[in-house]
């Protein structure tokens, strides 16, 4: 792949790259975008290829001080409603894929998290759910509601002694984190929620929800284990709460003809 662009910049400009400066090779990065259309991933790997090249192999600084950096597109998630929500763990039959659900949405935990979670995991006294190694392997504990707890007690006489709260079904390991996907998707479907997104959209409603209740960014980090609090600040952006505060002054203007014929 580095050879490859090398290659492609001495061919794009019918020159050998040791004879091309910085606009050069601006100009090459500019047509990868432009006229291939080559998405920021792939043009981004040509960056850094042709930057270790002029910066390593030639010892040209200036010209690999030229190519800007390429910044990675940010999009926001897609976020549920708390009708949505309602209506997504309501849809599965078998107690252990409602229960899954539940569970995901009501702590805001990572596909990953709550699958290896264990019945020792969950603390009555302390109203707390243990997450052992999670991302970046850190401990750290989040919510477990009241509510959550009666649903999980019952669905424990059901499930009998188990070492995994949501085994796979020879309950001799965890669930597998493509199982859950498949029960999140098929709920999905069954109730007509067409927003796209992974079961992560869970996690994504929670914390959301929790800011449009009042709750405070640093608390949400904490109760998401987000280890910068810029990753939290994020659901700033598609809380309802921030936009209902403002006004769009559109809504000031005064018209003196309605905009559509009656």
């Amino acid at each position: 792949m580095y050879l490859t662009y090398l290659t492609d910049l001495a061919r794009d400009h019918h020159r050998a790259p040791d004879t091309l400066d910085g606009a050069a090779v601006q100009a090459y990065l500019l047509y990868l975008t432009q006229e291939r259309k080559l998405a920021s991933s792939s043009v981004g790997v040509a960056a850094c290829a042709i930057r270790f090249f002029y910066a390593q192999t030639l010892k040209r600084p200036e010209v690999a001080m030229a190519i800007p950096p390429r910044r990675k597109p940010r999009r926001l998630p897609h976020i549920l409603s708390v009708e949505e929500v309602g209506r997504l763990l309501s849809s599965p039959r078998p107690p252990k894929h409602r229960l899954l659900l539940m569970t995901t949405y009501a702590a805001g935990l990572r596909v990953s998290e709550v699958v290896r979670l264990q019945a020792t995991d969950v603390d009555r006294e302390r109203m707390m759910i243990r997450v052992e190694q999670g991302k970046r392997r850190k401990d750290r504990y989040a919510l477990l509601s009241p509510r959550l707890l009666t649903e999980l007690d019952a669905y424990a006489r059901l499930l009998g002694p188990t070492v995994w709260l949501f085994p796979d079904r020879r309950h001799q390991h965890p669930m597998s984190t493509s199982t859950a996907q498949h029960i999140f998707d098929a709920a999905k479907a069954r109730v007509g929620i067409r927003k796209p997104g992974s079961i992560h959209l869970l996690r994504h409603a929670f914390a959301t929800h929790l800011l449009e209740a009042g709750v405070d960014l640093r608390t949400i980090q904490v109760l998401l284990g987000h280890a910068s609090i810029a990753t939290t600040s994020r659901y700033l952006h598609v809380t309802r709460k921030t936009l209902d505060a403002v006004q769009s002054p559109f809504d000031r203007v005064i018209l003196s003809t309605p905009t559509l014929p009656d």
